[in-house]
């Protein structure tokens, strides 16, 4: 009897239902998903906290940040994820998602910044390149000089722009699962896109296909899915020194013997250059947590905490050596507060 009481008790405590929400109280671990661009500096996060509290390594996924954002908002309960690392912001979309799953309380927490590199091996010359070069090349369609757009007829960066090599044109970058993704296109393909004023009147008149055009990357083999791991990224870079990669600075920081990042409008990407805003794409980095799982999964709360510290995220922090380009003061001492007492704040 006492076997069964035991088993009975155990069953209650693991994963019930808690106004209307399963638990995830089978887990003694933390369970992240996410960014592949985060999932370096999460990964010290984790590896410090596991070594410095009572609690378990957390375990961590790289799935990009909207395969990790889908996960996480599958419902709440042991088999969900309690971390979600994103290199974007959360969707209005995801966040209706996770309510209809009800993931209702949400935790948002800005770690800092990065850029986004257009690299190539150091083999080869550094490009000194322009938005507009980088859509030119990349667009699905790009217009044809007489109001027309046009499927991209570019082979070599020489046909984008007569002061470049006559080098044919061959990018890896992440799906479009990948915040990294979603921030180049957002900030380098549009950015370049709205250069002309053809297309940029679009955007009063046809949204929609304003941002079909300026987001499209051409499918002809110019632009090539990498997947999520930004490693064999470099690695392909290395191999092949005609090519160029698209990922987050902190990957070309800690590869700087093998890649080097172009040069964007005449700007490096560099510490410096992304933390003051001239390097021109940069983006912010985040976290989310499910305040459901708080109390449950053990040492979630405390996890957060660490990652949040000054100690890590701070000007002189340990993730500022990853690549990390840390929060002005002011803004980091909001971000702690809500992470303190995850604050749900979305």
């Amino acid at each position: 009897m006492k076997l069964k009481a035991m088993i009975a008790a155990t069953a209650a405590t693991f994963a019930v239902l808690s106004s209307g929400n399963a638990l995830a109280a089978s887990r003694d671990y933390i369970s992240i998903v996410g960014s592949s661009t985060v999932y370096p500096f999460a990964t010290v996060v984790a590896e410090r906290f596991g070594r410095t509290s009572s609690f378990a390594v957390p375990k961590i996924e790289s799935t990009g940040s909207g395969g990790g954002l889908k996960l996480f908002c599958g419902g709440v309960g042991e088999n969900t994820p309690d971390i979600t690392n994103a290199s974007r912001k959360i969707k209005s979309s995801e966040v209706e998602l996770c309510a209809k799953n009800g993931v209702k309380d949400i935790v948002e927490i800005k770690i800092g910044y990065d850029g986004i590199a257009f690299a190539n091996s150091k083999k080869s010359d550094q490009l000194d390149i322009t938005l507009r070069d980088i859509f030119l090349a990349l667009g699905k369609v790009v217009p044809d000089g007489k109001g027309n757009l046009v499927d991209n007829p570019y082979k070599t960066w020489k046909d984008v722009n007569p002061a470049l090599p006559a080098t044919k044109i061959e990018v890896l970058g992440p799906p479009p699962t990948s915040g990294t993704r979603d921030a180049f296109a957002e900030l380098a393909m549009e950015g370049g896109c709205k250069t002309f004023p053809e297309i940029k009147a679009l955007k009063k008149t046809d949204k929609k296909k304003y941002k079909a055009v300026c987001h499209g990357v051409r499918e002809d083999g110019a632009f090539i899915e990498a997947g999520e791991n930004d490693n064999l990224i470099v690695q392909k870079l290395e191999a092949n020194p005609g090519a160029f990669g698209i990922f987050g600075f902190s990957f070309l920081d800690q590869n700087a013997d093998k890649v080097q990042g172009s040069k964007i409008k005449g700007v490096v990407p560099t510490f410096d250059a992304i933390g003051d805003g001239s390097y021109p794409i940069s983006r912010s980095l985040y976290f989310y947590v499910k305040k459901a799982h708080e109390g449950v999964v053990p040492g979630l709360k405390e996890y957060v905490t660490a990652f949040t510290s000054e100690d890590a995220i701070g000007d002189e922090g340990y993730l500022t050596d990853r690549g990390l380009i840390p929060l002005a003061s002011g803004e980091w001492k909001v971000v702690r507060n809500s992470a303190v007492d995850l604050q749900p704040n979305l």
